[in-house]
């Protein structure tokens, strides 16, 4: 089975800085590459997901 592409939107909670990348969904969740915040923030973050 393909995976499924979504739309995801990451916000900082820290700095305020807003992300929007296309990922895969899976499984365990969704892959974007995303692995932190230029502010060095990798826990405190919105994400929404958006079908494309």
């Amino acid at each position: 089975m393909e995976a499924v592409r979504v739309k995801v939107t990451i916000r900082c909670n820290v700095c305020g800085e807003k992300f929007v990348l296309r990922g895969k969904r899976e499984s365990n969740g969704v892959d974007t590459g995303f692995k932190q915040c230029i502010c060095n923030n990798i826990d405190d973050l919105d994400i929404e997901e958006h079908s494309i």
